[in-house]
């Protein structure tokens, strides 16, 4: 046995007992006990299943864990994004070369009142990785959770940190958290893959005898969003011989939000009005009215379609509506019935070059990752 004294206490332990000056470099949940308080247990190791990582992220890692060994202080690090689209692979990269390099991962993945300050008592370098910070550590009117939790990322008096945490939305982090590089120096936001990761996603991953499909898969990911979640089931199905159209049915890949799309009209003498802003759900039989304006802002008219029609060009890989299928109108509240008539016949008669319809992401703040 082992017999440990704290004052006129003694307590009595198993012949396993250890005792460490540092907590070695290994991986870690907190967990608490009422009687026990709060206390660390050993975890999972953080494993890459992936046989080849996409994107930036492998240097991201190094010019985080890179900046952690110059900072003198705490470093934060916020990783934002929809889920499937790469926090999790970040984070468990991070942690991986930080356990590599010496400085054990402390994961926290439930809040308990007093977690700052326990955290706080750990008198070295370390990781503390929260994952969905937004939920776990979500703000009440009676528990401010996130709040509780600023002297904590401030602190430099019990050993300096990296604090890494994740959040699929944005809105849901404490104001005093996002803006405020004195507190988490980084912010990672992640993005749906683009037409060039598809691709090379899909040619690393589907047998050469389906490569066909590929083109199948951008073509749908132009008016729905894929994550890498998403690309790889398709992928799994498409390798057991299914087409891509018949792959897509009965895969848990539903378009439940609508999306947002540029919809421009260009003329045959090169000028273009637009709408930049403009959700919907492009496989929709319902009619759309869309009202459109010049570049300097000003009202250019109307149009109204029903997104189904929307095609796609395989040859230059563009969204786009036939004449035919859209209505066009003119009306400017400040104008006479008659001025609006001859506005409207000069729309329709302008000379429509081609009509494009491109989906947008603009929630893209410092880096794509």
């Amino acid at each position: 046995m082992k017999i440990i004294s704290t004052g006129s206490r003694y307590d009595i332990y198993p012949d396993d007992l250890k005792s460490y000056d540092k907590l070695p470099a290994d991986y870690y949940v907190v967990r608490f006990a009422e009687r026990q308080g709060f206390f660390l247990e050993k975890y999972t190791e953080f494993s890459i299943t992936d046989a080849k990582i996409y994107g930036v992220h492998l240097e991201k890692v190094d010019k985080v864990l890179a900046t952690f060994k110059k900072f003198n202080r705490n470093l934060g690090v916020i990783l934002s994004g929809d889920k499937g689209i790469g926090k999790s692979l970040f984070s468990r990269l991070l942690g991986k070369k930080s356990v590599e390099n010496g400085t054990p991962v402390i994961i926290v993945d439930s809040y308990v009142e007093g977690i700052g300050s326990f955290l706080d008592g750990i008198n070295q370098e370390v990781m503390v990785f929260f994952d969905e910070f937004d939920k776990t550590f979500s703000d009440s009117s009676d528990d401010d959770a996130q709040t509780s939790m600023l002297s904590l990322f401030d602190g430099v008096a019990q050993g300096k940190k990296l604090f890494v945490i994740t959040c699929n939305e944005i809105k849901g982090l404490n104001d005093f958290l996002v803006n405020r590089p004195g507190r988490f120096h980084y912010h990672f936001r992640f993005e749906y893959p683009n037409e060039d990761d598809i691709r090379e996603y899909l040619t690393d991953t589907i047998n050469r005898d389906y490569v066909s499909e590929i083109n199948n898969v951008v073509d749908f990911s132009k008016r729905v969003s894929l994550n890498y979640d998403c690309l790889r089931a398709i992928a799994f199905e498409i390798n057991t011989g299914l087409g891509f159209s018949e792959a897509i049915k009965d895969l848990n890949i539903v378009n439940i939000d609508s999306e947002k799309f540029c919809i421009s009209v260009v003329f045959a003498d090169g000028s273009c009005i637009l709408n930049n802003k403009k959700y919907m759900d492009s496989f929709s039989n319902e009619n759309l009215s869309c009202q459109l304006y010049n570049l300097n802002g000003d009202y250019a008219g109307s149009i109204s379609f029903i997104p189904k029609n929307i095609k796609y060009n395989s040859y230059t890989r563009e969204l786009y509506l036939d004449n035919e299928d859209v209505e066009f109108s003119y009306y400017d509240y400040d104008l006479e019935d008659e001025e609006n008539e001859k506005k409207e016949k000069e729309f329709k008669t302008r000379g429509i070059k081609k009509i494009m319809i491109s989906r947008v992401n603009d929630d893209r703040l410092h880096y794509v990752v």
